[in-house]
């Protein structure tokens, strides 16, 4: 097939690069008017809506993910600038604010012992709706908490919801800690996104969750002036808005060809990917020869690591590689000074003379916005860039702006000059835009490309665990560390981005360009590399060659 000059810059320089068509987008997918849908659907709009989005609706379903968590994240900074709230919680101290805010996190690693069975025993497509049936009676009783230990129960099985169906605490402002939801969902987009754009589809979905947060920065400050319980109450009741759609467009999404490989279910795998990347064309050369990588790479993971247990995830050298990366980063993903800026963001603006709940609801979204833009910007161009210039590049400008932002605290709180406090708020904005275009969307997508299938699920639960871990330390400890040291408490972090960039410089390996099974196997030594690719041409052409003989 011709290479066409339609296809990305990025992906004509991948080994599937000429079996991809020039003409297929994302968006073009014909099998949109076929009748793949229950006999109930035969209301005519009702079957042309679905029909339009079947083929997208396992990226629909999992970005609506991320959209909760950025939702939840932004939402516990806005309420914490609520007057309202506060006086209905009796105005929590340091403690129990870090008690309020880190329970989500404990509730999430409760749910992680349970994720990578479900995810790997029932399935991703299951295993996100169990995940959204928590999210449901979790924002059910936050609405109609009307004491502290109702709300802290609340906040508890959100993130035990959140594990499942997105898994992966977060970023900057985030708590992202859907665990249920989140192991499945980044996992769903991986396994069967197009492979031209698996990298950009993955890394959007932490990034897409800034438009959660966004809603909730813009909503908590629309509420702002409600003088009653409903002014934090509302902006709650919401959350459950996307639990409630993703209840709905699960029943329609399809499983992952990957799972269904390892079950054994090779003919559905096949139609999947068929239906997907192939207008249904199951004899398409793309679709064979992923089929059958899939088939080689899972086949080639269980035959060198019999221990399927988490053991596994350290038996080799190449296993221990991905590891030492893997949980590297998801401390680097907590502990980048990103929790200053997220759930006591309020507390720094006192420090700094901002203490109008308006001003601090106002900034709070103005910088939701802009951190949509740098993290989506950061996400398309992960193949273009590669994933390495992209964390060196984050952590470096992260280091020289957490440096200004120390400075500027240390000079007005020596001194209240105006000019440093409003330094510092221009420093925040820099300092999460060098966040947002590495860490923000690569830490789903960057775990989960370089595991192997078999240990896909635990490796990426083990990463979210330790970055719960991290984030629990930091809810706890941050307010608490903040009012004793003020302004030197950001030193820490400042030596700790400087170790970060080096671990960084001298351990990330770049995976641009590759399908998802050849990333996986680059750390298992180039033998690994070339049998799988090797046993996918080679049937490739056995195929052609029958084909010619007809």
């Amino acid at each position: 097939m011709s290479q066409g000059p339609t296809i990305s810059r990025t992906a004509k320089h991948a080994s599937f690069a000429h079996l991809l068509d020039p003409n297929r987008k994302w968006y073009n997918n014909k099998s949109i008017w076929q009748d793949h849908h229950p006999q109930w659907l035969d209301c005519f709009i009702v079957q042309h809506f679905f029909l339009s989005l079947r083929p997208f609706l396992t990226i629909i379903l999992s970005l609506i993910t991320s959209f909760a968590s950025g939702y939840d994240s932004s939402i516990v900074n806005g309420f914490q600038s609520l007057p309202q709230w506060q006086s209905a919680f009796h105005y929590p101290s340091s403690q129990m604010l870090g008690l309020l805010t880190a329970i989500q996190t404990i509730g999430t690693l409760a749910g992680y012992p349970f994720t990578p069975y479900l995810c790997d025993g029932i399935g991703r497509r299951k295993t996100v709706f169990i995940g959204v049936i928590f999210m449901i009676i979790a924002t059910g009783l936050q609405t109609a908490a009307q004491s502290v230990r109702t709300f802290i129960g609340a906040r508890f099985l959100v993130g035990f919801g959140i594990s499942a169906a997105s898994e992966v605490p977060t970023t900057i402002s985030h708590s992202r800690k859907l665990t249920v939801i989140g192991t499945a969902s980044p996992m769903l987009i991986t396994e069967i996104a197009y492979p031209e754009y698996r990298a950009q589809l993955t890394s959007l979905f932490m990034s897409l969750r800034y438009i959660g947060g966004i809603v909730a920065a813009w909503g908590t400050y629309g509420t702002f002036k409600m003088n009653n319980s409903w002014s934090w109450r509302l902006p709650s009741l919401l959350q459950g808005v996307p639990a409630v759609v993703q209840f709905v467009l699960v029943l329609f999404a399809p499983e992952s060809p990957r799972w269904l490989v390892s079950q054994g279910r090779h003919n559905e795998a096949l139609q999947i990917l068929a239906y997907y990347h192939a207008d249904g064309n199951e004899k398409d050369p793309l679709v064979q020869y992923q089929f059958q990588e899939i088939k080689s790479a899972i086949e080639f993971d269980r035959t060198i690591t019999e221990n399927r247990g988490w053991k596994a995830l350290f038996a080799t050298r190449g296993n221990r590689k991905r590891m030492r990366i893997i949980l590297a980063i998801a401390f680097f993903t907590a502990w980048s000074g990103n929790g200053l800026v997220s759930h006591y963001l309020n507390r720094v603006f006192d420090q700094i003379g901002i203490t109008k709940p308006s001003t601090q609801l106002l900034v709070n979204g103005l910088l939701q916005i802009w951190n949509l833009f740098w993290a989506v910007l950061g996400a398309i161009t992960v193949d273009s860039l590669g994933r390495r210039f992209l964390f060196l590049a984050s952590t470096g400008s992260m280091l020289v702006f957490f440096m200004a932002q120390t400075i500027c605290l240390a000079q007005y709180t020596k001194y209240q000059t105006t000019a440093a406090g409003q330094a510092f708020v221009g420093f925040v904005f820099l300092f999460s835009a060098a966040y947002d275009i590495a860490f923000t969307p690569l830490v789903a997508s960057y775990p989960i490309e370089i595991l192997p299938f078999d240990l896909r699920a635990k490796g990426f639960n083990a990463f979210a665990f330790v970055v719960c871990v991290a984030l629990v330390f930091n809810q706890y400890v941050n307010p608490i560390a903040f009012d004793a040291l003020g302004w030197k408490y950001y030193v820490i972090y400042v030596c700790w981005l400087a170790f970060e960039f080096v671990f960084l410089w001298f351990f990330v390996v770049e995976t641009k360009n590759r399908s998802l099974e050849e990333t996986a196997a680059l750390f298992d030594g180039p033998d690994a590399l070339k049998r799988i690719v090797h046993e996918s041409q080679e049937y490739r052409a056995h195929e052609n060659t029958n084909e010619a003989r007809v």
